[in-house]
């Protein structure tokens, strides 16, 4: 949403075909953009800043471009991961070398750039949706997001709402407020909410100190500066031992004295300044090197930076060690030895600790995120405008960037779902977004449940929602969960709108509430959330279709988890398909038998024995106020 950097080797339109006839989209010229700078790959580029200039006023064109240009390269990265072509031996400074390509390397790409260095409007992010749904893209990649507010009030829930009307899937990032509870943004229903995990693959670094301990992080440094390995170097942490804050300890901008830290690497806290700065300010006052130590939130989450000296991050466990180790010893030394690249990586993959978590306090009924996807440490292509740290400070220039967010796990979704509408080009966004959801897998490389990397226990489904996406299964689901957009109209008329406020969801069609949904757990969700509220016994029972896409003659049976709090009933248990796209419907009724202090997971899996159709069901206890 920032733009492109169309230069990059990864918008090559080598092998692609002429563009297609239905194509409705152009690419718009302006600073530092030309006619030129699109092809058969990019093949519109936009820009919409009339809402940011009647705010902040007119954009100042010597420090930005006022063109689809990408200014700071994170329009290019999600570009490139959604639909990327191939490019041979790709790297950030040697890492993570190979053939980068998108998820769906032959899909066209449009560009609509709503984001300047002041923000993103509301008013300019409802224009490029509709523009972009005008021109005839099939899926929405949108990696930006606020807060959560009402639907009707949250200008990116009514644009999509829109673009799911006319065929076009919509994929949003979660939001990067993790491991905090309920810090979750886009969560309507009709928009796929993507999470962040990990992949298996590394770029470790050593921390060795001079008592012989060694402790392994991870960095993307690559520099002349480098320390030597055999030689210790003193190390310095400028924290106390106070339970709030020192500025110095998080080596914020003019907090280090140079007399202190010249010479020395030193220990640094994450927290309110970006992490490559912090290295940026010991630098400045002479530091040699930099250990950058997680808080407890961070937990053990390791996210690489390239940063401008010798520097690497290590877990909240480490860090303490180590800052301990600093603060008993007379004269503390260690030095950093950087191991490039490493794959193979176990346990993957982990729920990012920053990667926004559930539950949906809007509307508790649909579970969200939806899926997760890589997220961290994801090589991408990068603008020529700025260095791969993003300081003006950095002078480095890079055809390809490291980057960590859910702003890079939302695109591997949506280019997953091009791939999936291409091969079913007749399925609606809901059916691809089911497709998605039901096929993920909740198990690691080691085969154990998914972990969360902010405790190192057992993520939920407020965390990694139906779980981690799965591409080759998604285009073979067996069963899909579908929904109208008069069925999402329908969900909208559980959520106590007025008929004035309900009007933003019916402009192109003059819709009036049916009330055919007893609940908001009534929409045919691919995720069941059952709500008990009344206590000491209640009863929940909720509806689902399910649209035959596999084999035509086929029979598919119920398994569902035991609950402690509830018993389950499905009816009926087995449903035996004659056709395909036939639709069969069940209930499944909730039988509370004792209140839970906590919400209960588990799962609902409908099998045929070649396709598994897995919906996550979570249970919560809301206690009357």
């Amino acid at each position: 949403m920032t733009g492109i950097w169309p230069e990059s080797p990864s918008f090559s339109d080598k092998g692609l075909g002429p563009v297609p006839a239905r194509w409705k989209g152009t690419c718009e010229l302006g600073h530092g953009f030309t006619a030129k700078n699109c092809n058969r790959k990019i093949i519109g580029a936009r820009m919409f800043y009339k809402g940011y200039e009647a705010a902040a006023g007119t954009l100042n064109e010597t420090t930005e471009f006022k063109s689809p240009r990408d200014q700071d390269g994170h329009g290019t990265h999600t570009a490139a991961t959604v639909a990327g072509s191939a490019v041979p031996d790709a790297n950030l400074f040697g890492y993570a070398s190979g053939t980068a390509r998108g998820m769906a390397p032959r899909a066209r790409i449009a560009a609509y750039k709503v984001c300047w260095t002041g923000g993103c409007f509301s008013s300019d992010i409802l224009a490029a949706v509709d523009r972009a749904v005008a021109d005839g893209v099939d899926v929405l990649s949108i990696s930006l997001g606020g807060g959560v507010s009402s639907y009707y009030r949250d200008s990116l829930s009514v644009a999509a709402f829109g673009a799911m009307e006319m065929g076009v899937f919509v994929a949003c990032s979660a939001g990067n407020g993790g491991p905090d509870p309920v810090s979750l943004t886009n969560v309507s229903p009709w928009i796929t909410t993507v999470g962040a995990s990990t992949m298996d693959r590394d770029f470790p670094a050593t921390v060795k100190l001079g008592n012989g301990m060694n402790f392994t992080g991870v960095s993307l440094y690559k520099g002349r500066d480098n320390l030597t390995p055999r030689k210790q170097y003193d190390v310095v942490y400028m924290g106390g031992n106070a339970s709030f804050p020192d500025p110095r300890s998080l080596c914020l901008e003019g907090t280090l004295d140079p007399h202190a830290v010249a010479g020395k690497i030193v220990i640094c806290d994450r927290g309110i300044s970006p992490r490559v700065q912090k290295g940026q300010v010991v630098k400045d006052a002479g530091g040699v090197g930099m250990i950058l130590a997680n808080s407890a939130a961070n937990g053990e989450e390791l996210v690489a930076d390239s940063h401008l000296l010798p520097a690497l991050a290590v877990g909240d466990t480490a860090g303490k060690a180590i800052k301990q180790y600093s603060k008993t010893v007379t004269r503390p030394t260690a030095t950093i030895a950087f191991e490039g690249t490493k794959v193979g990586i176990k346990p993957s993959p982990v729920v990012a600790a920053f990667s926004s978590r559930g539950p949906n306090f809007l509307t508790l009924e649909i579970l969200k995120p939806d899926v997760i996807a890589p997220g961290v440490n994801i090589l991408a292509a990068w603008s020529g405008n700025v260095g791969p740290s993003s300081l003006s400070t950095d002078h480095r220039r890079v055809h390809f960037n490291i980057l960590s967010g859910t702003s890079m796990s939302c695109p591997h979704v949506g280019g997953v779902a091009a791939l999936i509408k291409a091969t079913h080009p007749d399925w609606s966004p809901a059916a691809i977004k089911s497709a998605l959801m039901t096929t993920a897998y909740v198990h690691d490389n080691t085969f154990q449940p998914l972990k969360d990397a902010s405790t190192g226990e057992p993520s939920t489904p407020y965390d990694h929602g139906a779980g981690h996406i799965h591409p080759v299964r998604a285009v073979n689901p067996g069963l899909v969960y579908d929904i109208s957009p008069d069925d999402y109209f329908e969900f909208l008329c559980t959520q106590k709108l007025t008929s004035i406020q309900l009007k933003a969801f019916s402009k192109t069609k003059n819709r009036t509430c049916k009330h055919k949904f007893a609940s908001p757990g009534d929409l045919n969700y691919p995720a069941i959330s059952v709500v008990f509220q009344e206590r000491p016994a209640s009863v929940v029972t909720q509806h689902r279709t399910v649209t035959n896409v596999g084999t035509p003659v086929s029979t598919y049976s119920v398994k569902v988890t035991p609950f402690k709090g509830a018993t389950v009933a499905v009816e009926p248990s087995v449903l035996h398909f004659t056709k395909q796209n036939q639709r069969l419907s069940y209930k499944i009724t909730f039988k509370a038998k004792r209140g839970q202090s906590a919400p209960e997971f588990g799962a609902l899996t409908w099998s045929d024995g070649t396709h598994s159709v897995r919906s996550t069901v979570s249970l919560t206890w809301v206690v009357p106020l």
